[in-house]
């Protein structure tokens, strides 16, 4: 199992917004992501959808989608999967603002949905 700090930050890239200054929201849903359980080495599975305002870049998808796989062997805790995207994310583009929520499968008999966004209040 990989700790949180091996997920594969480098592989994300940007690609230009031609439409800087104008307000575009910009909804990605991955469907399929998977991290683990630090305690019991189980999967998690669940839902990721992000959502942001560009402001000079976007995040280009292919390179999203190695990113968001690089977390299969993670152990990491829901929570921490959420803020570490978005902050990695909002490091990245430095958006407009961003939300990040992981609608994760229930686990134990409790389903978890968590949100976090930039910027903070």
């Amino acid at each position: 199992m990989l700790k949180p700090e091996q997920v594969d930050r480098e592989v994300l890239e940007t690609v230009p917004f031609a439409y800087a200054g104008r307000r575009s929201v910009v909804d990605i849903i991955f469907p399929e992501f998977t991290s683990v359980c630090p305690w019991t080495g189980l999967p998690d599975f669940g839902e990721l959808r992000i959502s942001y305002v560009p402001r000079e870049t976007c995040v280009e998808l292919k390179s999203l989608k190695y990113y968001l796989n690089s977390y299969r062997n993670v152990g990491i805790i829901q929570e921490d999967v959420v803020n570490q995207i978005l902050d990695d994310l909002v490091a990245l583009i430095n958006p407009v603002s961003m939300t990040v929520t992981g609608n994760f499968n229930p686990r134990g008999g409790i389903k978890t949905q968590v949100s976090a966004s930039y910027p903070h209040e």
